[in-house]
């Protein structure tokens, strides 16, 4: 499965210029809580999608690698060998990391929830690590990928921000097993109301059809015991300029 993934100089997906500020590699850091420390305390200067206490994830989450992780962190470098620096900031706030090379697409981008440097997006976010379906070619994963679940999870769920993060490689040895990572963006109503989540209100028909639907995409694709899905709350405090590293 690995040996097929995608070279990281095929830039068909890459996010637009304004995202990465001239940067050209995506590297994606996950990370877990240090043991013994509350949601606040471990979320402290953790950037873009933390698990904090604006959010209480419990009916969504799907955890087969405990603990669950903490908070997902995106940034762009010229190289991904010269992350260390960012990984040293990040490793002082974490009891584990794992960092991800990536191809990122957005096939929902926020133009509806749109707040200021360092506040945060109203709703919350599904980070999910998936496993491609043992077996399954490579090209067909991503095909159904593209062209199965994301008209799918667009038409079913309510969600109003949708990233895709393509895993190229890992870059830590610690580093899970995971094909890809997805960022969903939901009204905060979602994380506990399936009629929300799946874009349903006051109508159960829908609610079954919508649920029927995305289990069926999913099962063609993914390992879904090997599932891994946190809830989140999203802070944006922009990009690493060259001047910082």
């Amino acid at each position: 499965m690995r040996s097929h993934r995608r070279h990281p100089d095929d830039r068909g997906d890459a996010a637009p210029a304004d995202l990465t500020g001239g940067h050209v590699e995506k590297i994606v850091t996950v990370l877990w809580r240090p043991a013994d420390t509350t949601k606040q305390e471990g979320a402290g200067g953790l950037r873009v999608c933390v698990e904090d206490d604006h959010v209480d994830g419990d009916a969504l989450r799907m955890n087969p690698r405990p603990p669950p992780k903490a908070a997902l962190v995106s940034y762009w470098v010229e190289c991904s060998e010269d992350r260390g620096p960012f990984e040293e900031v990040l490793a002082e706030s974490a009891g584990d990391l794992a960092s991800f090379l990536v191809v990122e697409s957005r096939p929902i981008v926020n133009t509806t929830h749109l707040v200021g440097p360092g506040e945060r997006t109203p709703g919350m976010v599904q980070v999910t690590g998936i496993v491609a379906k043992e077996g399954l070619a490579h090209d067909e994963f991503i095909r159904i990928w593209q062209e199965e679940q994301r008209p799918c999870a667009i038409e079913t769920q309510s969600t109003f921000q949708y990233i895709r993060n393509e895993i190229v490689r890992p870059l830590t040895g610690s580093a899970p097993g995971w094909d890809a990572i997805v960022e969903e963006s939901f009204p905060i109503e979602a994380m506990n109301d399936p009629y929300v989540f799946f874009d349903a209100v006051g109508d159960d028909e829908r609610l079954q059809a919508n649920v029927t639907r995305m289990v069926e995409t999913v099962s063609k694709m993914l390992e879904i015991d090997q599932t891994d899905v946190t809830v989140a709350s999203e802070y944006v405090f922009g990009r690493p300029r060259a001047s910082d590293r």
